[in-house]
């Protein structure tokens, strides 16, 4: 199963585009359960008015996240009137969407990990005080370190350990994301306007026709491949 990290963004444009984004939204996700992709909200900026967002992040995953992205990343319109600017004459606002490497996410391998053996203090008497039974953990390539003294087995300290660092690895991981969609985002300030992936007119946000659903496209290219099989 695919993952990917996709950010919808109104960038510099002006309210009316993080209205835009807010509908946009709605559609994107509802498409995505239509085609069986899952999807978590990472991080998501709402705008200045209620209803509006100014930039969203997730995470997807799915088997088909290629060929359903494809008809999404890029500059995304919608024709319509402002709902904020009564006497506004424009009617082409745009958004974009796009996709946010974190291709350098870390995993944790064992190998990776310096243990030092030292001795527990506190309650236990005098096995607790002679014998090395507690663990200091460190993950070289983070620095993330633990120092782990539950047990009076060294083995199940070590074992603790690890689950610890797993965690505050993953943790890292999590952040490290953020960092890289707060930096992508600044990347992102500038909208493409023109040559749109994805047409929307009017207040109820209406698909313009020659821009298909995903599964509507899918469902065409396998038809036209069963007529040259024939």
């Amino acid at each position: 199963m695919k993952t990917k990290i996709i950010q919808i963004s109104a960038g510099k444009g002006p309210l009316e585009c993080t209205f835009v984004v807010a509908k946009v939204l709605k559609i994107f996700l509802k498409e995505l359960v239509n085609n069986n992709i899952e999807y978590t909200i990472l991080y998501k900026e709402n705008g200045i008015e209620n209803g509006t967002i100014q930039s969203v992040s997730m995470q997807l995953k799915g088997n088909q996240l290629a060929d359903f992205l494809q008809y999404w990343i890029g500059s995304i319109q919608w024709i319509g009137n402002s709902s904020f600017r009564k006497y506004n004459k424009r009617k082409n606002w745009f958004i974009g969407c796009f996709e946010i490497d974190v291709s350098h996410s870390l995993e944790m391998n064992e190998n990776e990990i310096q243990f030092q053996a030292i001795r527990s203090s506190g309650a236990g008497g005098q096995h607790v005080n002679k014998v090395s039974s507690a663990v200091r953990a460190k993950h070289l390539k983070t620095g993330l370190q633990v120092l782990v003294m539950d047990s009076r087995s060294q083995h199940q300290n070590k074992k603790t350990a690890i689950k610890i660092l797993q965690e505050k690895v993953a943790n890292f991981n999590v952040e490290h994301t953020k960092e890289q969609i707060k930096n992508q985002w600044k990347n992102h300030q500038e909208i493409q306007r023109g040559n749109p992936v994805r047409v929307f007119t009017g207040i109820d946000f209406k698909q313009t026709k020659k821009d298909k659903s995903f599964k509507g496209k899918r469902n065409q290219l396998k038809n036209d491949l069963k007529k040259e099989i024939e």
